[in-house]
């Protein structure tokens, strides 16, 4: 079976096929522990998980002897007391949403400072001048109280890193700032529910971020004052959270991981129960959350990771407290999630970006991802990257040492059934296929999009969206006009749906929606024939009615306008100085890209048209697009990229 995606990853790990399978929901998953084992570092008993530590004695001593861990230290103390002794919380401060701090001319995030604003202006990096509104003073207060809450924790080191008590008095007293006035913080509900924040993940993240200080302060504080933070905060925190999210999904595991780790803090056996094994719990989430492949349901590569950042307090906190076996199973597969993008990774490190991620696409290897989970996730990427870093994990908790460098696993043609995707390696191509979702959650109206390269070259790549909160989400990067996709009457894709796999072969790939749209069947082919790229898209309406049929294809390069093109007004939302040609049967158009042309071969049985413009990548890129159309009940549109030799 060598095109199978399970063949392939325990090809990749060069493990016998015939170990445990976490055969658990819809995805099962062959021998998790042997899964991408090349990379990973395994204790003596031959198990790829380690036990973490924090040895706080030690931690001294390497401060006190290390000249570069004091220094360290001292540059970190310098900066919690100047943010000790100037900020502090506020009850009146009610926060919003991060994707609303965004600039409302191009949705790129603006830069936060630590002041708050007031009339003056804002900026952002590519918008000089932002005017400041409530939505926007709402993200700020997102921006410090996250910050605040890091601050709390970090002080609750301070102290276990010193004896000082006055960074625990401190730590403490913000817990008991919390405590007093959690219920006086308005009840949220536009993003789940939440009180401290806008919306429950980010509750979730505080609450992770003061558990953390809480389980420092042990030993300073007395019962009373811990049952008080438990009673006043914590565990009705922990109920809020578990009131929404009752389903798969990224902001639940976030919600899963505050309430196990309340559960551990005020040792509630009933709350761990529901934290863990409940309807939607940890285990839950893992069995009907990652696909075969070892990749997030959302499919986004950017929301893979942040899963895996949210089970990692989980995990780090319960094998301190011994309780790691009991999450064994759950933690291989989370393990494998930080290492299955590698096998998709373009070249140069760029990963597809599927759905609507924020910040342009992440690489891989992420190494400082790696590096950060080595205390229960040790990989060799992972130990050679954290070797020599200062940070509190490697001050309490010392890294191994790294072993021999792994060659990183190629990347290869291969099909992803479980996960709607498929990759094409062939020659000078490298092509990825994004053909269905599995929910509508981050979905975007892209399904049949593909990304490529050629020679290393970027020649199409998604670029996400930006923040959520600004117009451009939902008006172009979400939709049909953004992709390289087909359209019809100017629409992409209706809703998610999980489209058909039609065939697969090293070099091809075949896949159908049968419901596009109402009353409308969508299909690509894309193939890598004799060292250039060939696509054909079909579209076919049902009951025969005519309809604007086109595709659209999005270029990081110059595309040279044919001498006929004129302007006319842009056919899709956010496109500009566009330009329109009509032909019948065939059109060529060249496009320069970095250090290579391609030449573009546009073939249309009877009568059709191209509009060339530019359209928005990430801010503040620009792209060169084509949009091909034509009227009818059904089109075949044929498109062959081929590199034009000087």
């Amino acid at each position: 079976m060598p095109g199978s995606t399970i063949y392939y990853v325990l090809l990749l790990s060069g493990a016998p096929a015939l170990a445990q399978t976490y055969d658990v929901g819809p995805f099962a998953k062959r021998d998790p522990a042997s899964a991408f084992v090349a990379l990973k570092v395994l204790d003596a008993n031959a198990s790829p998980l380690r036990i973490a530590s924090e040895d706080w004695a030690g931690a001294r001593a390497r401060a006190a002897s290390d000249p570069g861990w004091a220094q360290w230290v001292d540059e970190r103390r310098a900066e919690l007391d100047q943010w000790m002794a100037n900020r502090r919380d506020r009850v009146e401060w009610v926060a919003g949403w991060w994707h609303d701090f965004v600039s409302p001319k191009d949705g790129s995030f603006l830069t936060w400072t630590p002041d708050e604003p007031g009339a003056a202006t804002l900026s952002s990096p590519s918008d000089p001048r932002v005017e400041l509104t409530p939505k926007i003073h709402g993200g700020w207060v997102f921006g410090f109280r996250s910050r605040h809450t890091e601050k709390i924790a970090e002080a609750a080191r301070f102290y276990r890193l010193t004896g000082e008590a006055r960074y625990a008095e401190w730590a403490a007293a913000q817990l008991d700032f919390y405590a007093e006035n959690y219920t006086k913080w308005p009840l949220q509900t536009s993003k789940a529910k939440a009180r401290l924040m806008h919306q429950s993940l980010d509750d979730a993240n505080v609450q992770i971020r003061l558990l953390n200080a809480a389980r420092l302060l042990d030993g300073f504080v007395t019962e009373q004052r811990k049952r008080g933070w438990i009673d006043s905060l914590f565990r009705p925190s922990a109920e809020l959270l578990d009131e929404t999210f009752q389903r798969i999904h990224n902001i639940a595991c976030w919600q899963r991981t505050a309430m196990a780790l309340t559960a551990l803090y005020a040792r509630d056996a009933e709350l761990w129960t529901r934290a863990i094994d409940g309807p939607f719990g940890i285990r839950k989430q893992i069995a009907h959350g990652v696909t075969s492949e070892y990749l997030w349901f959302e499919q986004s590569m950017g929301y893979n990771s942040y899963v895996v950042s949210a089970m990692l307090p989980l995990f780090t906190v319960a094998s301190l407290d011994g309780r790691a076996g009991e999450l064994r199973d759950e933690m291989l597969v989370i393990q494998n999630m930080m290492l299955a993008p590698i096998l998709l990774r373009f070249p140069g490190g760029r990963l597809p970006n599927p759905a609507d991620a924020t910040g342009g696409a992440p690489r891989a290897p992420n190494e400082r991802f790696l590096a950060g989970a080595y205390r229960v996730f040790p990989t060799t990427i992972g130990l050679r990257h954290i070797a020599g870093q200062r940070s509190w994990d490697t001050l309490v908790d010392p890294p191994p040492p790294a072993p021999p460098d792994a060659p990183l696993p190629d990347p290869a043609s291969h099909s992803l059934p479980s996960s709607r995707m498929a990759l094409l390696r062939e020659g000078p191509w490298q092509v990825f296929f994004h053909y269905g979702q599995l929910h509508a959650s981050h979905a975007q109206a892209e399904a049949l999009n593909f990304e490529a390269t050629y020679r290393g070259v970027a020649v199409t790549h998604d670029p996400g969206t930006v923040g959520y909160g600004s117009p451009l989400h939902r008006g172009f990067y979400t939709t049909g006009a953004a992709h390289n996709v087909p359209l019809v009457d100017g629409q992409g894709q209706a809703r998610w749906q999980p489209g058909e796999l039609v065939s697969f072969a090293p070099a091809g790939v075949a896949a159908r929606q049968p419901h596009y749209r109402p009353g409308v069947e969508a299909a690509r082919e894309l193939r890598i024939v004799d060292g250039r790229l060939e696509d054909v898209v079909r579209l076919k309406v049902e009951g025969g009615e005519p309809r604007r049929l086109g595709q659209v294809l999005h270029l990081h390069g110059r595309i040279r306008a044919p001498a006929n093109a004129e302007p006319v007004e842009p056919p899709l939302p956010y496109w500009n100085e566009t330009r329109r040609a009509s032909y019948r049967g065939r059109a060529v158009v060249e496009a320069v890209l970095e250090g290579v042309t391609l030449e573009v071969t546009i073939e249309v049985d009877g009568p059709f048209s191209i509009t060339l413009g530019r359209s928005p990548d990430m801010p503040p890129g620009v792209r060169d697009s084509i949009y091909v159309e034509k009227e009818g009940s059904s089109a075949e549109f044929r498109i062959r990229l081929t590199e034009k030799r000087r």
